[in-house]
């Protein structure tokens, strides 16, 4: 079985030098910037219209944080005694060989570069909200959006995480004032209604049941993210000590952000009209800021998405380099730059991304990741059971609490998620059940390719 080297064996790596100068203050801007979106201004309206009960709205977005939470130490685990760039590809490869790291290490790339170009559509849609005249020129700005933060990237690694420190405080200011403003300027507009349900309660125990799961697998979508620091495992200065505070730290922040959102929301909006709202916190904007709120709501989600868009920008090139580095890619992938960057990574990464936009493509691939990335979650609490069972004596710094059980509850729901995914999207869990068997012959061929250029180095 292929391994990958621990923190000790990193100093003999050969290819490319990544800079060890991040910190928790990154770790913490990453989680968060990774993972608060657009999602939070639609999913408490799906979550009300679901539930239709405050306490139990309120109740759903603590159980999802808590899942959440329980991921992040399991992940915390594996990040610490692994901390390689690469991600979630890391633990599979180490876990389940070559073929599997492979499979996860491209799954994620593409998801990650069909997200970023959805990203950058949004935010082109967005900035047309605010800017009529740029109306007709949506994959125009998205391009340029992309190579700008890219260009920013390029700049190298200090350059790069103090743009992200700077997006995510902007953001996590921005909400603090938005839920600052519905307790302070709220309310006056509800009446005894609120606190009444706001559609019927299903009739029957199975039908609540199926609500509190559709509801909960909504939220557990808007956590979405909160991993982001384990792409950057290797570039913290402490790994050991930094990345579990990194994820846990970003998870709790991340949670109590969401939980008082809701409150806020709640506490502004009759639930009713949460819960009929597709964008809640435009309608709680309307109530409190009247006619200005809809640019003040469309600047909050531009907030929000560049936050996500500078990330991800970030986090793309290291699985690529990552992959490189273990030979399952061309060198030059691992080749980096002065300032700390992997630039091959990064072009090909911002290549790819500016391809999906032109082409539209992304949409399929979008499509495909909620099968996707739930797969590759499972893969990586699989392997920390693997991981804990055959190599008891890898060096752990942080041990995941309640292992087992902990691990257990979130590889159980990342199962019955994978189900769900099927069930829900059948077509487009076939399409990516297709392109992971498809992915075995190119492992194949980059497997000789590989070879060939490590016996032609030998020659010379």
């Amino acid at each position: 079985m292929d391994s990958i080297p621990t923190a000790v064996e990193l100093q003999s790596t050969p290819k490319g030098k990544l800079l060890h100068i991040l910190g928790v203050t990154f770790g913490l801007a990453g989680a968060i910037g990774g993972t608060i979106g657009a999602g939070i201004l639609r999913t408490p309206g799906l979550v009300a219209a679901q539930l239709g009960n405050a306490k139990l709205i309120v109740a759903a977005w603590l159980i999802g944080g808590i899942y959440v939470f329980l991921g992040a130490i399991s992940v915390a685990e594996l990040g610490a005694s692994l901390p390689r760039a690469g991600g979630w590809y890391v633990y599979a490869r180490r876990a389940f060989g070559k073929y599997a790291g492979f499979t996860v290490g491209w799954m994620d790339w593409l998801g990650n570069c069909a997200g970023l170009a959805w990203i950058a559509i949004t935010v082109g849609e967005y900035s047309a909200a605010l800017a009529p005249s740029l109306f007709g020129s949506v994959k125009a700005v998205a391009i340029i959006v992309i190579i700008f933060f890219s260009l920013i990237q390029l700049w190298g690694l200090r350059v790069g995480s103090g743009s992200q420190k700077f997006l995510s405080l902007a953001k996590a200011l921005a909400f603090i004032a938005l839920i600052a403003a519905c307790f302070i300027f709220g309310g006056k507009n509800s009446d005894s209604t609120s606190t009444q349900t706001a559609l019927a309660l299903p009739a029957t125990a199975a039908a609540s049941f199926i609500a509190v799961v559709l509801a909960v697998q909504a939220i557990i979508i808007t956590y979405d993210g909160w991993y982001t620091p384990i792409y950057f495992a290797e570039e913290f200065a402490q790994p050991a000590r930094d990345l579990p505070r990194s994820l846990i730290g970003g998870v709790l922040s991340i949670i109590c952000i969401y939980v008082l959102v809701n409150v806020a929301l709640l506490y502004a909006l009759p639930l009713p009209q949460m819960a009929a709202s597709s964008l809640p916190v435009a309608d709680a904007a309307q109530l409190i800021f009247g006619a200005h709120s809809g640019q003040l709501v469309t600047a909050l989600a531009l907030i929000s998405l560049l936050g996500i868009l500078n990330v991800v920008i970030m986090a793309a090139p290291r699985i690529l380099y990552g992959l490189s580095r273990d030979d399952l890619f061309s060198s030059k992938g691992a080749v980096v730059n002065r300032g700390g960057t992997p630039v091959v990574a990064l072009l090909l990464s911002t290549l790819a991304a500016i391809l999906l936009v032109v082409t539209g493509t992304f949409e399929r691939i979008l499509g495909m990741a909620a099968f996707l990335y739930v797969a590759i979650y499972t893969t990586g609490f699989a392997a920390l059971f693997v991981l804990r069972k055959r190599e008891p004596e890898l060096p752990r710094p942080f041990r995941a609490w309640g292992y087992p059980w902990t691990t257990l509850i979130v590889l159980l729901g990342s199962l019955g998620f994978l189900v769900g995914a099927i069930i829900s999207d059948t077509a487009n869990s076939l399409y990516a059940a297709l392109l992971i068997a498809l992915s075995y012959p190119v492992y194949l061929l980059t497997k000789r390719f590989g070879k060939r250029a490590i016996d032609h180095q030998t020659c010379e």
